[in-house]
């Protein structure tokens, strides 16, 4: 909708300055905020032994070929992506090791996912 077409009979009101008294409590809104946060979390999903022989596959198949992957993982109550190339698979301490590619293209940076937080991996 643009300002145009907006009824100018209604009142715009005093913005954010009514929110100024509750500032002078900032540990109200730290607290308001944790507990917003904590209720935003899920808990980490179980995957079936399909679901990992199948993400097994397409590990092993963008580790030969060298292909890059796009990996979801949980970590701290939340999902994410990443895209990134296997390098190694270190099946004694479970963890996953790719190589992120940067904005500056002469710098990689590793990253480490454990196996535990793995939920999905596709070839990108």
């Amino acid at each position: 909708m643009s300002q145009a077409e907006l009824n100018s009979n209604i009142p715009r009101g005093r913005g954010m300055i009514k929110w100024a008294p509750f500032a002078t409590m900032p540990e109200q809104f730290e607290n308001v905020a944790k507990m917003v946060d904590a209720q935003t979390k899920i808990e980490r999903p179980e995957l079936s032994d399909d679901r990992i022989d199948e993400m097994n596959r397409v590990l092993n198949y963008a580790l030969k070929d060298k292909r890059p992957v796009r990996i979801e993982y949980y970590y701290d109550g939340r999902r994410y992506f990443i895209q990134l190339k296997v390098v190694r698979v270190d099946t004694w301490s479970m963890i996953l090791i790719g190589e992120k590619q940067t904005q500056d293209s002469a710098q990689d940076s590793l990253v480490f996912i454990p196996f535990l937080d793995i939920l999905n991996i596709t070839l990108t």
